[in-house]
């Protein structure tokens, strides 16, 4: 049986003790974390620690080799695959290419999501959600664009659109602002704190973006040789005199007055 998240309180994502390996690559070694109901996770680390690894994990694009995912109370590594689709359909996935079809225009991008998991949808409910979408990430005026005629922060935009367009419980983010320049990666930023407050939605963000994790994070947890080195809010990141820790924030004046 499938379970579903109520409790507000509640962890709606538990990882303990999460080994994964390439060949004779260590990537994680017996990482554990949690995700709080209703919190944006930050997920820091240097390239090769794991970050990217753990989220696909999350939603089994990739097999772990041992330990427990349990994400709204079902353990991810024993789900058969239409228990497993289930869950899936309550995650939404940002992928850090963006991920559109180059053939569709930007309505048929956000229309598949939608006409795969409701089968039932009338046209009209089909285009309400489109539009909303849209309107929600601040482009409906690209809705008959192609890919191709859209800047790199639309694109992100766009893929937000179609993430959020099946109303997702629980939002991953893989370095939403790669690529980007630093007044699209603010607004992309932004975009990640409106959709928590209006969906409602548990987000990991995987970043290597200080002024993303600056904006967003409730909560960051950092990566280092395939564990979790340090986790707490930004300001003990801030006054923390570790050596690793500093190579982060010590350079930066950051601020972050954001709680949950």
């Amino acid at each position: 049986m499938i379970s579903t998240s109520e409790n507000t309180n509640e962890d709606v994502v538990i990882i303990q003790d999460l080994v994964k390996n390439f060949d004779t690559t260590h990537v994680l070694k017996g990482l554990s974390l949690s995700l709080k109901k209703g919190e944006n996770l930050v997920v820091l680390g240097k390239s090769g620690t794991g970050k990217s690894v753990l989220i696909k994990c999350i939603v089994r694009l990739l097999n772990a080799d041992s330990g427990s995912i349990k994400v709204l109370g079902n353990e991810i590594t024993e789900l058969k695959n239409d228990d497993l689709n289930t869950v899936r359909r309550k995650i939404g996935f940002l992928f850090q290419g963006g991920a559109l079809y180059d053939s569709m225009t930007v309505r048929e991008n956000l229309e598949f999501p939608l006409k795969r998991m409701y089968k039932d949808l009338t046209k009209a409910e089909v285009d309400k959600k489109v539009i909303e979408a849209l309107e929600n990430v601040g482009l409906p005026e690209s809705i008959d664009k192609m890919p191709s005629e859209l800047s790199g922060g639309m694109k992100k935009r766009i893929s937000l659109a179609r993430t959020i367009i099946v109303d997702p419980e629980i939002m991953l983010y893989d370095e939403p602002t790669t690529g980007l320049d630093p007044v699209s990666s603010h607004e992309i930023s932004l975009l990640i704190n409106e959709v928590q407050e209006k969906y409602k939605t548990s987000s990991i963000i995987i970043t290597h973006d200080i002024e993303c994790a600056k904006t967003v994070a409730n909560r960051i947890i950092m990566l280092q040789e395939g564990k979790v080195y340090k986790e707490g809010k930004l300001s003990d990141f801030e006054d923390s005199d570790d050596e690793l820790v500093t190579s982060y924030f010590k350079s930066q004046n950051i601020k972050n007055t954001k709680t949950i």
